[in-house]
Order: structure tokens, then C-alpha cells, then sequence
């Protein structure tokens, strides 16, 4: 796989793309959890996605940072495949539900399902 923080141009990737199973978006900046999502990784992923489906590769399009029950959806749309939502469940969940992890993670599902 080959990773892309925010930032960083998608030059390279045309070129690697064939020897790829995953590119993983960064949609915050790395270092901490808990950041917003940044909306413009939104248009990288439907120019990855693009470039996915017409080389007809074999290749996982994943988003990392700031992916939860109310923009998960938009990211699905955006051509994304799979996602890391580490604080959105760990940081979401009430302790006092005790099926805590699995009410978050129905409701991202169920977002999930509308895109």
C-alpha cells in the first residue's frame, strides 16, 4: 500500500498504482486523534477512485481520520472502500451502554447503507 497525507500531491501514484492493493488518504493531518476531518480529501478520493476503475486495478481505497456516523456516507460517495474510525468509536462510545462500541459502529453502518 502506499499512503498520502493531506497534503501531498497524487503525482506519483499513476506510476505506482499497478503495484498497489491499497492507497490510504490521510483526511487529518497525522499525530493525534480526534481532528476534524479535512473536506477537501474528499476530491483526492474521487480522483484516486478514478484512476482505480479505469486501470481496472485490483486496489482498496482506504480513509483514515476524522470518519464517523456523520460523514460517512459522503466518504462512501466519495469512492472510498474502507474506512478507520478509531475515534469515532472509541471516543463516541458511552460507558454507560453496554454495547457501547457495537451502538457506534451499527450507527456508521447504517449510515453507510444510505450511500
Amino acid at each position: 500500500g502506499l499512503v498520502f497525507n493531506p497534503a501531498t500531491p497524487l503525482d506519483v501514484l499513476e506510476y505506482m498504482l499497478p503495484k498497489l492493493d491499497m492507497v490510504l488518504l490521510m483526511s487529518v493531518n497525522p499525530g493525534f486523534g480526534g481532528q476534524k476531518f479535512i473536506p477537501y480529501v474528499l476530491d483526492k478520493a474521487r480522483k484516486v477512485r478514478a484512476m482505480i476503475d479505469a486501470g481496472g486495478y485490483n486496489c482498496r481505497l482506504e480513509i483514515d481520520g476524522g470518519v464517523g456516523p456523520a460523514n460517512i456516507c459522503e466518504v462512501a460517495k466519495a469512492g472510498v472502500d474502507t474506512f478507520v474510525a478509531g475515534s469515532a468509536i472509541f471516543g463516541a462510545a458511552k460507558d454507560s451502554d453496554p454495547q457501547r462500541y457495537n451502538t457506534v459502529i451499527a450507527a456508521m453502518r447504517s449510515e453507510l447503507a444510505k450511500a
